[in-house]
């Protein structure tokens, strides 16, 4: 398994320049590699081959007078802008033809030097961990980097990432061993299992009647936020007190991303530490964030929250399940099962139908989230139809199914398919 170990790292103002230099011809390589391509689709619908494409953007551009500084930044720098290329491409076939879930990606487009993110990626043969705990990267120097945790174990490669804040940071790419947490059960020995709603007026519900309060992180900064985006507002185009003062509001932003993403790794942790199995219902996201609630749903983080859960899960052995976004969770009662019909936001308590019962609406929501993940879970692909019902025997790989009025009968060795 593959993570990523993220530090602050602080270069010198000529390791900034030097880094710089680096961003901009990576920027310039990648932009070119990619007029490359699409002038040879479009005069014969040809794919030029990698190595034919960075010796040409790369090795041969060198030799020009128009691109002779490419010589002054690492080689290993720049070809990591034919592999991004290369991996932009396959993302976007992968997509179109359906091999890639998740939102369509699209073609790869130029990129620009006024994009407030840079980024370089340096393989093994671009970067060196010095013994006094120096990063040292090829043509740049030994860069000091604020240590917070040892390295699992040696990295493939490492991202320099200087953010619209204007920070700096080193990203190592390790491989480590999934770490079992020990099981989570209760007194009677078994696993402890929750089903989880997530909304606005509390961030999350827990099937065991805990709740999660809300914490509104941009909320809480917004007249912070107001005040610096005023201060960028009345400055001059193109002055150096603007870009001064976008930097304000890069850094306000960011610590409100910070302070939020600080608080989803603590509560994912609690929770996949806690739990054996955790159920969550698939939310609309993109959906909900055109709404009246757009603001409050992007605060909310829920996406976030899902991968990290599912993250840390991977890691430590726990199960995490999805149930179905139709699954009426809001209008079905966990005690009868009966649906009562839709309810507007502002009730928050009602009364089954069925059977009687008062129901908390986010508390039944969770315990009818938990009853589905279980269900989905008891009656996955491979696994019996409904408790007690053994196993049958896995389908011959040339037989998708058999017919209704189909038997089959023995012959000898085979086994023949006669019609009733």
């Amino acid at each position: 398994m593959h993570l990523r170990y993220s530090f602050r790292i602080e270069p010198s103002p000529g390791q900034r320049i030097a880094l710089a230099r680096t961003f901009g011809c990576v920027r310039v390589v990648y932009n070119d590699a990619l007029a490359a391509r699409k002038a040879a689709y479009a005069a014969d619908k040809s794919r030029i081959a990698t190595g034919v494409l960075a010796r040409t953007v790369i090795t041969e551009a060198k030799r020009t007078v128009e691109r002779a500084w490419l010589a002054e930044v690492s080689v290993d720098a720049l070809q990591s802008a034919i592999r991004d290329l290369d991996a932009a491409y396959a993302n976007f076939f992968a997509s179109v033809s359906g091999k890639r879930a998740g939102r369509r990606v699209g073609l790869p487009r130029f990129k620009s030097k006024r994009d407030n993110r840079q980024s370089v990626r340096f393989s093994k043969n671009g970067f060196r961990l010095r013994a006094n705990g120096r990063l040292n990267l090829a043509k740049i120097g030994d860069v000091r980097v604020r240590w917070s945790r040892p390295l699992p174990s040696v990295p493939s490669s490492v991202t320099v990432v200087n953010d619209a804040a204007g920070r700096y940071f080193a990203s190592f790419v390790v491989e480590v061993e999934p770490a079992e947490m020990p099981p989570a059960l209760d007194d009677a020995g078994h696993p402890i299992e929750i089903g989880v709603d997530l909304g606005l007026t509390h961030f999350a519900v827990l099937s065991d009647g805990r709740r999660v309060d809300n914490p509104r992180f941009l909320r809480r900064a917004e007249r912070k936020l107001r005040k610096t985006q005023q201060a960028l507002s009345r400055k001059a185009k193109g002055s150096s007190n603007r870009a001064k003062a976008r930097v304000r509001v890069a850094k306000a932003h960011a610590k409100v991303a910070d302070t939020r993403r600080d608080w989803m790794h603590k509560e994912t942790s609690r929770i996949v530490g806690e739990n054996q199995a955790v159920y969550l219902e698939d939310l609309a996201v993109h959906g909900l964030a055109r709404t009246r609630l757009a603001k409050s749903v992007h605060d909310a983080g829920w996406g976030m929250f899902r991968r990290m859960l599912e993250e840390k899960a991977a890691r430590s052995g726990r199960h995490v399940a999805v149930v179905s976004r139709w699954l009426p969770s809001s209008q079905t009662c966990h005690a009868c099962w009966v649906v009562d019909g839709k309810k507007p936001l502002h009730v928050r308590e009602w009364t089954c139908a069925g059977c009687g019962a008062v129901h908390d609406r986010d508390l039944n929501a969770a315990l009818v989230i938990l009853a589905a993940g279980q269900a989905d879970r008891l009656n996955a692909c491979g696994g019996p139809v409904s408790p007690g019902t053994a196993i049958p025997p896995p389908a011959r790989p040339d037989e998708a199914g058999t017919h209704p009025k189909l038997q089959p009968v023995a012959t000898g060795r085979q086994t023949g398919i006669v019609a009733l």
